[in-house]
């Protein structure tokens, strides 16, 4: 049995050409080149900010490291212990809860609450008598201004601490660690977790150039020279780079993007709770990959290519496909349709009988949707590969669509190799705990660069 004809015409707008996605290149390069620029940064929509890191490890950071990973509804506290000369490192970690009532409640119960589990974490692991340098992965829109100052732009993720919005998340923290007065950490760092992600794989493999994030959401970071970055303001002493953090999610915003855009996308913004904006994150990552593929769904239920017509608005209202059943649904081998009859009639509830033409109907939908971040994706990281101009480039990638999708990999893998130019060599690798790990190597390779 083959994809019905009318299947494939309803599907075929979210199929992107080679040559489309060069175009998304050139507009992606456009933008960069405006989020860099010191006249038009302000109105940019992908906003490049400097991180002020400059250094990648090199494998001689020696010493116990703490890393507080904060990003969601839990938060981390890592204890990394380097040895220098050695690319492993010893790590004990553990998870904290973030109460509903701290996350809505005053900013300074939010940041003393993470510093009595600081202090907490210190006490089990007997460490509360040392001065330990920290690395701190904060995973919210922020405006860097140096390596410890990050100004809080927006909540999001369900957080609404007042009195935070505009002000510096590092001294907030250190000044909660102070009023405990039981511990003493060193902040060195505040990052977000591309920039984590990077420098994790940096740790093993000094050609790491990328960081990238594809999952609920999506981001990348590079590392970019001086003289291109004209929001720099520091010196232009060695290493003349920065890793800059593109905060690419926001592509598209001003409308560039509608060339590829679909109905589908345009539903999808419009029930979100941004209408507007993120618009190149809505189309590829892992929030709203499940909501695509089930309004095509509910179109052609409707249409009666499959269920036999029934049940469309019931089934795939919003929310109700998930990202995951993209990646499980294509996890079976081809002609088995084990997981996709238990998605359908277990967590769907679609009635009996799901035909083996339902199954192939739905796999070629998720292929689609999937197919298509994945070019996405890789348009970008194309265009990334070619502004480094590096005849060899490592891509760190973590989140959990390039973890659990069966063939991301190696769909990202093969369109790269068609987009980017064709001397330069690429691996994607995947990032170890990028976002805990790489916020304790950044405050690993502040205090090797202060000493040295």
């Amino acid at each position: 049995m083959s994809v019905p004809e009318k299947v494939v015409q309803v599907c075929e707008e979210l199929i992107i050409s080679d040559e489309t996605l060069r175009r998304v290149m050139d507009a992606l390069d456009h933008e960069i080149n405006l989020g860099l620029g010191k006249e038009t940064n302000s109105s940019a929509t992908v906003k490049c900010f400097p991180t002020y890191v400059r250094c990648l490890p090199n494998g001689q950071e020696k010493g116990k490291f703490l890393a507080l990973d904060l990003g969601g509804t839990n938060f981390r506290v890592l204890l990394i212990d380097l040895e220098g000369g050695s690319t492993t490192a010893k790590m004990v970690s553990k998870i904290y809860a973030v109460p509903t009532a701290v996350m809505v409640g005053p900013g300074d119960g939010l940041f003393d609450h993470i510093a009595q589990c600081l202090s907490t974490f210190m006490h089990e692991h007997k460490v509360e008598n040392v001065k330990i340098p920290l690395g701190f992965t904060f995973s919210f829109p922020c405006r860097q201004e140096g390596l410890t100052k990050g100004i809080l732009v927006t909540w999001t993720k369900g957080f609404n601490c007042s009195g935070v919005e505009g002000k510096d998340v590092v001294l907030m923290l250190q000044e909660a660690i102070r009023r405990r007065g039981d511990v003493e950490i060193d902040v060195l760092a505040v990052l977000n977790d591309t920039t984590g992600t990077l420098m994790a794989c940096a740790y093993k493999n000094q050609d790491c150039r990328i960081g990238l994030i594809i999952g609920t959401g999506t981001n990348a970071c590079y590392i970019e020279k001086l003289d291109k970055v004209e929001l720099w303001n520091e010196d232009h002493n060695e290493p003349k780079q920065v890793i800059i953090n593109t905060e690419w999610g926001a592509f598209g915003d001003n409308k560039c993007l509608d060339f590829i855009y679909t109905g589908y996308d345009r539903e999808v913004d419009e029930t979100s709770i941004n209408p507007g904006k993120q618009i190149f994150e809505k189309m590829i990552s892992g929030m709203y990959m499940g909501d695509i593929a089930g309004l095509v769904l509910r179109k052609l239920t409707r249409e009666g290519h499959i269920f036999r017509g029934n049940g469309a608005d019931e089934i795939f209202k919003r929310g109700a496909f998930h990202t995951k059943y993209i990646s499980e649904i294509e996890g079976d081998k081809v002609g088995d349709w084990t997981n996709c009859r238990q998605i359908l009639l277990e967590e769907l509830g679609i009635p009996e009988p799901v035909t083996d033409q339902d199954c192939i109907v739905v796999r070629h939908v998720c292929e689609v949707v999937s197919r298509r971040a994945a070019h996405l994706v890789s348009a970008g990281l194309a265009c990334l590969l070619n502004k480094i101009g590096e005849k060899k480039a490592v891509v760190a990638v973590d989140g959990s669509v390039y973890r659990f999708h069966p063939c991301f990999h190696n769909l990202m893998t093969a369109a790269i190799q068609k987009l980017v130019n064709p001397d330069m060599k690429f691996d994607l690798m995947l990032s170890e705990d990028g976002s805990g790990r790489g916020a304790a190597l950044v405050a690993a390779v502040a205090s090797r660069t202060a000493s040295d």
